[in-house]
Parts: C-alpha cells; sequence; structure tokens
C-alpha cells in the first residue's frame, strides 16, 4: 500500500442532500470509494444536511406541488454557516431552482449537470441516452447545458418517460429490486434503437441501474460525475470518473 502521508484535503465539502436519502446515502459511499486517501485521515471533511422534507422538485416542476427554491436556498446557506469550502447537491432536479440564486453564494457549488455531461463527453462522444425525473427532462436543464457543450443526448418516448419515472419512485419507496428489472426493459429496448450509454441523470437512478444487472461500463452515473468533481476540487486532483 502507498502511504502517501502528503494527501491532504485542501477543502471542505458541504452536501445538501435527502433528495432523496438513499440517493444521498450512495453519494457519500462514492465519495469515499472514489477518495484517493489511504488513510483515514486523508479523507475530506464532509458537512452533510440531510433534509428529505425540501418539497419534490419535480412534482413544482410540472405544477403539481410548491416551489422548493427558498427551502434550497436555506440550507445550503446553513452548510456556508458551518464552514463548508465547496458545495455540492446530489439531486439533478434541484439545480434548475438552485441556479436561479447560485450566482448568490459566497462559494462556488460543484454543478451536477456540468459535471455529468463532462463525464459522458469523455465516455461516449457519439451521445447518450438521457434518463431522469419527467421534471428534468421537462425543464430542459440536461439539454440546454448539453446545446452549450455541442453534446447530443438522445430522450426515451413518453411512455418510457413515464415508466422511468416509476423506477424512480420505486428507489424512493425502497423497492430498488422492482425498479431495477422494469429499468431494464426500458434500456434494453432503447439500446435496440441506438446502442450508446444510459446517462443516470436523475440521483435515484443509478441505484436502480446498480439493482437492473445491466453492465456497468454502458452508463453514465450522476452521482460518480458529481462524487469525481467534488473531489477533483478537495485534493485538487484529476478523479477517474468512468
Amino acid at each position: 500500500m502507498n502511504m502517501d502521508y502528503k494527501l491532504k484535503p485542501l477543502k471542505i465539502l458541504g452536501v445538501l442532500g435527502g433528495m432523496g436519502p438513499a440517493a444521498t446515502a450512495e453519494f457519500m459511499r462514492l465519495l469515499t470509494l472514489m477518495s484517493p486517501a489511504v488513510t483515514d485521515q486523508q479523507h475530506p471533511k464532509v458537512l452533510l444536511y440531510s433534509n428529505p422534507q425540501i418539497p419534490d422538485r419535480s412534482s413544482a416542476i410540472l405544477g403539481k406541488g410548491p416551489d422548493p427554491t427558498d427551502e434550497l436556498k436555506k440550507g445550503l446557506l446553513t452548510i456556508l454557516d458551518w464552514g463548508a469550502d465547496i458545495l455540492a447537491v446530489p439531486c439533478n432536479t434541484a439545480h434548475l431552482y438552485i441556479d436561479l440564486f447560485k450566482d448568490d453564494l459566497e462559494l462556488p457549488l460543484v454543478h451536477i449537470v456540468e459535471a455529468s455531461i463532462e463525464a459522458c463527453k469523455s465516455k461516449s462522444p457519439e451521445g447518450a441516452w438521457l434518463l431522469g425525473t419527467e421534471g428534468t427532462l421537462q425543464c430542459g436543464i440536461y439539454q440546454s447545458y448539453a446545446l452549450r457543450k455541442e453534446y447530443p443526448f438522445y430522450l426515451p418516448g413518453q411512455d418510457d418517460c413515464r415508466m422511468v419515472q416509476h423506477c424512480i419512485e420505486l428507489v424512493k419507496a425502497n423497492r430498488l429490486e422492482e425498479s431495477g428489472r422494469i429499468l431494464k426493459g426500458i434500456v434494453m429496448d432503447l439500446w435496440e434503437k441506438r446502442p450508446i450509454p444510459v446517462m443516470t441523470a436523475c440521483t435515484e437512478l443509478p441505484l436502480s441501474y446498480d439493482a437492473s444487472g445491466l453492465p456497468g461500463e454502458r452508463t453514465v452515473s450522476s452521482l460518480a460525475a458529481l462524487a469525481g468533481k467534488c473531489l477533483d476540487n478537495i485534493y485538487g486532483l484529476s478523479i477517474d470518473k468512468a
């Protein structure tokens, strides 16, 4: 084992989680597994504020629930008060609202959409299937950021989008096996049309994909992309996000 005691985290990461709880737990697991640390002391300090009571982001976009903006901003400002150096939010849909006030934050935010598109371009320059909540796909945040980067995303049909939303809801209900079984059928059909990787643009979907038994090399996880970009910032290194 290479015991490089000079390796030192340079920044404290502040995480606003709970959207949903399982996705936040998986993000923290990935942050640990992907870290270059070889001792406890080399892992970064993380300030986690998990608040599952933040209103559902996708429901708000679809006009079926309250606006979560104030709660998101309050949560991030709380973490800033705790002493974070950089911020991260392991929820894709939340970033539509965070983009409205992110310039008002005193510290940089590691943006999950930007990190995910960067990881997609690295793995599959020819494009990827875009899977996410109905709200994420309808609001177009991924499509908008991808257009700036000249990256092609391909969207499933409406019926598949509704079934993907159901898969997400099953993960939130701790029904992973069922979620993975449904997602497998959706993805296999998509690969019949175009054999390109799947971008899991909802932080529940990497959990569903893992439960599906589909090959890991054929997906890009928004959770892994965010974790890798956070580690880049924390250590000043380039972390493999594949």
